[in-house]
């Protein structure tokens, strides 16, 4: 945009249009964009991703205008990353990209750089003013690059930009100048984490991680040392040009510990990168073979009908006979409605999977004709995707369709077996619901009646055992034995009974037997504990269930910052 607007200080006047575009500006930018293809102006149409339809229209345009355009004329369009631009119009422009610099080195230079010894020269606390700042500068390019960790980085994506950055740089002189001897630091990071970076924050562990990272870097310390990760330390009072070569020369090669992350989140992230490499090559080749098993595509989804449908034959649970058996012994209590619900649940997806199955099967014998819909179906089964019509009615998952498969018929057995005699199972496969968080609810519910606490006014208490599922003996009577969790960004330590740091390369750890129970709020002291959401899958944010009180030996931000979770259903 710099080198835009140099381009255009010559433009100005009737031979000058500019529109961001939004609702109704469609008509005016139809306007201005025929004036002055005629007239020979300059147009600029920002932010077109906001209204992909209408680009069609100004394709169409474009074409309409070019035979009798004047040779002055020119359109600009700025718009974010999106994927619904027309492609003609992509195919005729001239592209320009602008991209922040990638690494946390590279944006803590560029963040750095927009201030100059001119801006510190005014303020009445100079040295607390430019370490503050600088402060401010490491942890927005922190902000900005943890967003490549993924769901251990941040649960949603957010636009943090150097706007945020200039802005808290004016607040910090503003309330300096106003504050005493000492410094309104909870002032501060209310305005830097609630209003600043945290008006765009939609999440509520990411404006924890945010407050997080503020409380770690905006205290007193700063102006004594204060170290912002191992080997990098704040360096006290110096000139803008000796704070560069400062960042230049003591910052090293990039690493998750400059982030407060284990050094295994690197590698997830290169995994990541290079699993969306090997897909989009994968979604290029021809759907003529079946890979290393050779086959057409028919034929290889011809096979997978008839494995999956011998695989459910039994799949569907008897619900009338189901309602009867409750019934006659004692009706319905939270636990018996969870899996009753449960049941009705997977006998939605069964149902849906065997009759799409038969159907496509049909198609490909030819007594159907293949409708778009048995294509799609086609395709997914063939790719080893979980078709969307199974995804609509099934449980959350971000497995290929052949481990969803397998996780399909664990949880059909959970629900079989508990059918058989509708007994609390001894330790629960928590990963089996489709609704993880009404099996939680049921446990408030049914501790909150036996000792008749209100049940707003109770909680989930988590108690970690040293069993696996198989050696648990008996149901508890307190809560339920819950199996299946999994640590992400740190492990549980068996010996210490406390969160330890991964091992290397160990990217998850298994947990044991959790006891999940409810106690009233009010008794609710977790000391030397973090509160650990706990998720139905890596993709984190909406899919969060509850939190886990898990022992710590170490202060609690170092596993707020470290992205450590609980996950009920890993892709390994």
């Amino acid at each position: 945009m710099g080198m835009l607007n140099s381009m255009m200080l010559g433009m100005v006047g009737e031979k000058w249009s500019d529109v961001s575009l939004g609702e109704g500006k469609d008509i005016i930018s139809d306007r201005e964009v025929d004036r002055q293809c005629k007239d020979g102006g300059w147009v600029i149409l920002q932010n077109v991703h906001l209204m992909p339809n209408w680009l069609i229209e100004l394709e169409k345009r474009i074409e309409a205008n070019s035979l009798d355009a004047n040779p002055d004329f020119r359109l600009f369009l700025t718009s974010d990353p999106a994927k619904n631009i027309p492609v003609a119009l992509l195919q005729r422009s001239i592209k320009l990209t602008q991209e922040p610099p990638p690494g946390v080195k590279a944006m803590y230079l560029r963040s750095w750089q927009l201030f100059d010894e001119a801006t510190f020269e005014n303020s009445s606390k100079q040295g607390e003013f430019k370490s503050m700042v600088f402060a401010l500068s490491f942890f927005h390019s922190i902000m900005v690059e943890r967003i490549k960790f993924g769901p251990q980085g941040w649960n949603r994506k957010y636009p943090f930009s150097h706007g945020d950055l200039t802005v808290c740089k004016d607040v910090t002189f503003n309330y300096l100048e106003a504050a005493g001897s000492s410094v309104p630091w909870d002032d501060l990071k209310y305005i830097y984490g609630e209003i600043m970076y945290g008006g765009h924050i939609t999440d509520d562990f990411d404006r924890l991680l945010c407050a997080t990272y503020l409380d770690l870097l905006m205290k007193n310390e700063l102006f004594e040392g204060l170290q912002f990760y191992p080997g990098f330390n704040s360096p006290g009072n110096m000139s803008c040009t000796k704070l560069n070569e400062y960042i230049m020369e003591t910052m090293g090669q990039e690493s998750p510990i400059m982030f407060g992350m284990h050094p295994n989140a690197e590698i997830q992230f290169r995994t990541d990168q290079s699993d969306t490499l090997f897909q989009f090559v994968f979604d290029l080749q021809p759907r003529t073979s079946g890979g290393g098993g050779g086959g057409s595509m028919s034929e290889v989804v011809g096979a997978y009908i008839d494995e999956t449908t011998d695989k459910l034959a039994e799949g569907i649970i008897d619900i009338e006979d189901l309602v009867s058996r409750i019934e006659a012994e004692g009706g319905r209590t939270p636990y018996v409605n969870v899996f009753y619900q449960e049941s009705k649940y997977m006998n939605t997806l069964v149902g849906e999977i065997q009759r799409s199955l038969e159907v496509l099967k049909l198609g490909l014998l030819g007594e159907l004709q293949m409708s778009s819909d048995m294509e799609a179906l086609q395709v997914a089964l063939f790719s080893n995707r979980v078709p969307d019509t199974w995804a609509k009615v099934g449980f959350t998952s971000m497995r290929p369709l052949a481990g969803w498969m397998d996780s399909l018929m664990g949880r059909l057995k959970q629900l079989q077996d508990w059918v058989v005699d509708l007994g609390m199972p001894k330790s629960v496969w928590i990963t089996a619901f489709f609704n993880t968080k009404s099996f939680i609810t049921a446990i408030l519910q049914t501790q909150s009646r036996k000792n008749e606490w209100p049940l707003d006014k109770v909680v989930v208490s988590c108690e970690v055992t040293k069993k696996q599922a198989e050696e648990v003996e008996q149901p508890s009577r307190d809560g339920s034995y819950c199996h299946g969790m999994t640590m992400e960004g740190a492990r549980w330590d068996m010996n210490a009974m406390a969160i330890a740091p991964s091992l290397p390369k160990e990217m998850f750890c298994p947990m044991p037997v959790l006891l999940i129970k409810a106690i009233p709020a009010d008794k609710a002291e977790f000391k030397e504990t973090f509160m650990c959401p706990c998720y139905m899958v890596q993709q984190r944010g909406h899919t969060f269930v509850f939190l886990a009180n898990l022992k710590t030996k170490v202060n609690y931000q170092t596993w707020i910052v470290a992205g450590v979770a609980l996950l009920l259903d890993v892709v390994l």
